[in-house]
């Protein structure tokens, strides 16, 4: 399976910007040959917080009008990193993911909400787990924050997850934070990860880029630096079984203990 990692910058509190410019970078990614696609988190509006009641998206009815139709034309998967869905209940953070015929096959919204953004004052913590599956193949979603808690991810893993797809605007300052928990995921869950995290700045945060896709023995297969790109890398899901093999870690746990 041969994923592509969008990088990019995001017009902050500018949806129509936003759009156009994922068109092209969607656009460009397929000319890559790719099966998946990957966003950033947020991409639609960034974090423009405070106007979310205004630019969010109503149960999400635009981005799956738009991304459906995009991931029919192109026949690709697309993992539509999320948005700001807005629904009777509250705002939250979600990822949508497209089939290859435009369909939706997974919506998870995110866990755990982070403070240091004031995450929890504007939107709504989601309840739902990350499985889904591409061209047959289990997966799990997760959203920046989500992982900075081992235990979620490791559930996923334990229940089938074979690639771990993570969206993000996760902050330059915490740069090493970022590469050191996704390359800590990988070798302890032996999944592949996959992480797209956006570059630039709002009016309160620059973010670092550095999207990464990971082996599950924690090599960084392909890393971006702090410019807009698309990163592409193959998935070898035998690799990953072979791996599992030689060090059963799930075979190995003390379930008796914890």
């Amino acid at each position: 399976m041969k994923v592509a990692v969008i990088q990019m910058d995001i017009e902050f509190g500018k949806p129509q910007i936003n759009y156009e410019r994922i068109t092209d970078r969607i656009r460009q990614a397929c000319k890559g040959d790719a099966d998946v696609i990957l966003l950033p988190e947020l991409w639609t509006t960034g974090y423009d917080l405070k106007m979310l009641d205004q630019i969010g998206d109503s149960n999400g009815e635009q981005v799956i009008e738009f991304i459906s139709s995009l991931a029919e034309t192109y026949h690709v998967n697309i993992i539509a990193g999320s948005i700001a869905k807005k629904t009777d209940e509250g705002i939250y953070n979600t990822m949508f993911v497209f089939d290859r015929k435009g369909e939706v096959v997974k919506e998870y919204s995110k866990t755990h909400l982070f403070r240091l953004m004031n995450e929890e004052k504007f939107l709504t913590e989601g309840n739902n787990d990350g499985h889904f599956m591409i061209d047959d193949i289990p997966v799990a979603g997760f959203i920046c924050y989500d992982i900075r808690f081992p235990e979620w991810m490791r559930k996923h893993a334990l229940e089938g997850a074979k690639f771990l797809f993570v969206p993000a605007q996760w902050p330059k300052p915490r740069t090493e934070h970022w590469r050191t928990l996704l390359i800590t995921r990988a070798i302890e869950n032996q999944c592949y990860v996959v992480a797209c995290n956006r570059i630039g700045a709002d009016p309160d945060n620059e973010f670092g880029g550095h999207s990464m896709i990971i082996d599950p023995w924690g090599k960084v297969i392909q890393e971006a630096e702090e410019e807009e790109t698309i990163i592409y890398a193959e998935l070898d899901l035998a690799e990953l079984e072979e791996i599992r093999t030689r060090i059963p870690i799930f075979e190995d746990r003390r379930t008796d203990l914890y």
